[in-house]
C-alpha cells in the first residue's frame, strides 16, 4: 500500500520544518514551548534540544527527515502535564551533518538517547517516538528498561521482525528494492540530490520531487539528505539490528503502538508482529492519517496518547 502523493508531501513538509505556518509575535515566541533551544554534548556530538513544562519527564524521539520540531503539534499540550524534552538526533538539523564517510548505526542513536536522558536527569522517561525514532526508543528499553517508564511507538521500521514469514519477507524485499536500492545507488555515486530524489519518488510517485517548490527541494537536500545518505550507506544489520521477539515479550513496560490507517502495508505488518511479541500491549490506529499521525491527525493522536500516559 502506497501513501498518496498529497499525504506524503504533507508528511515531508511537516517533518522537515517546511511550511511551518504563520510566524508568532515576539510575546508568543518567548512563551511558546520550543522557542528556547539549548545544546548538550553527547558522546562527542553536540545535540540541540529544548524542554518545557513540569512533572515527570517525557522525551520525544523523531524519525527520519525530522528534527527536534517534529512533534511541535504535541509539545505545548503535553507540557501542561509533563516535563517535555525534544531533541534532534545525531546528524539531524540543526546538528552537524555527517561526513561522507560517517557510519550511522542505530547503536549510536541508542547510546545518545541513553546519555541524553541521563545528563538531563530525565529518568525514568516516558518515550514518545515515531518511525526510526521508535526503533531507537524500543531498542533502548530492551537494553535498559530501568531508564524507561513507558513507551509510545509509532510504526518502527523493524524489518527483521517480519522476515520469518513469506509475506513479510516479500514486503521487506520490495521495500528495499523499490525504496532503498535506487537511493543507495545515487548516494554511492556522490549525488546527494539524486539519492533524496530517488527516495522521494519511490515513496510518492515518479517525478514527485520535481513538483516541490525549488526552495523546498533545496532545503530537503541541504538539511536532510546527508543524514539519509549516512543511514542508507550503513551496513544493514547495524542500521536495522534484529530485536528478538522473546526479549520483547519480557519487556515489562507499558507500551502503546500507534499506526495510521493509510500507512504502508509493510509498516502495518511490522506493528502487528510487534504487538504479538509484546503480548497484548495497547494499539491505536489513527484515522485519516498515514505514517506521521502526530501531524496528520494531531487532535486524535494527542487525545489517545495522553489517555494512555495518564493511565501509565
Amino acid at each position: 500500500m502506497r501513501m498518496t502523493a498529497t499525504s506524503f508531501l504533507l508528511m515531508v513538509m511537516l517533518m522537515s520544518g517546511l511550511g511551518s505556518g504563520p510566524a508568532l509575535d515576539a510575546g508568543a515566541q518567548k512563551s511558546a514551548c520550543g522557542s528556547e533551544i539549548q545544546t548538550v554534548e553527547i558522546n562527542g556530538a553536540t545535540l540541540h534540544y529544548f524542554e518545557c513544562g513540569k512533572g515527570e519527564p517525557l522525551v520525544f524521539v523523531h524519525g527520519g527527515l525530522g528534527d527536534l520540531h517534529t512533534f511541535r503539534a504535541q509539545v505545548q499540550t503535553f507540557a501542561a502535564q509533563f516535563r517535555v524534552i525534544a531533541y534532534s538526533r545525531r546528524f539531524s538539523p540543526p546538528n552537524a551533518p555527517p561526513r561522507a564517510t560517517d557510519a550511522n548505526p542505530l547503536s549510536n542513536h541508542r547510546a545518545d538517547l541513553r546519555a541524553l536522558i541521563g545528563q538531563l536527569k530525565a529518568t525514568p522517561a516516558r518515550l514518545v517516538a515515531n518511525s526510526y525514532g521508535a526503533y531507537i526508543a524500543l531498542a533502548l528499553a530492551v537494553d535498559h528498561p530501568e531508564l524507561v517508564r513507558s513507551l509510545v511507538l509509532g510504526e518502527p521500521p523493524i524489518f527483521p521482525l517480519i522476515a520469518r514469514t513469506a509475506v513479510g519477507e516479500a514486503l521487506g524485499q520490495s521495500w528495499f528494492r523499490q525504496v532503498v536500492g535506487p537511493s543507495r545507488k545515487e548516494f554511492e555515486s556522490g549525488n546527494l540530490e539524486g539519492g533524496l530524489r530517488a527516495f522521494f519518488d519511490a515513496i510518492v510517485a515518479p517525478g514527485a520531487f520535481a513538483n516541490l517548490p525549488p526552495s523546498a527541494q533545496s532545503e530537503l537536500v541541504e538539511k536532510q539528505a546527508p543524514e539519509l545518505r549516512s543511514q542508507f550507506m550503513t551496513e544493514g544489520s547495524a542500521n536495522m539490528p534484529p530485536l528478538d521477539c522473546g526479549k520483547l515479550g519480557k519487556l515489562s513496560r507499558p507500551t502503546l503502538l500507534v499506526t495510521g490507517e493509510r500507512s504502508p502495508a509493510a509498516l502495518l505488518l511490522i506493528t502487528a508482529e510487534l504487538e504479538r511479541c509484546l503480548e497484548g500491549e495497547a494499539h491505536v490506529m489513527v484515522p485519516e492519517a498515514g505514517h506521521t499521525p502526530q501531524r496528520e491527525n494531531a487532535a486524535f493522536y494527542n487525545n489517545a496518547v495522553m489517555a494512555f500516559l495518564k493511565r501509565n
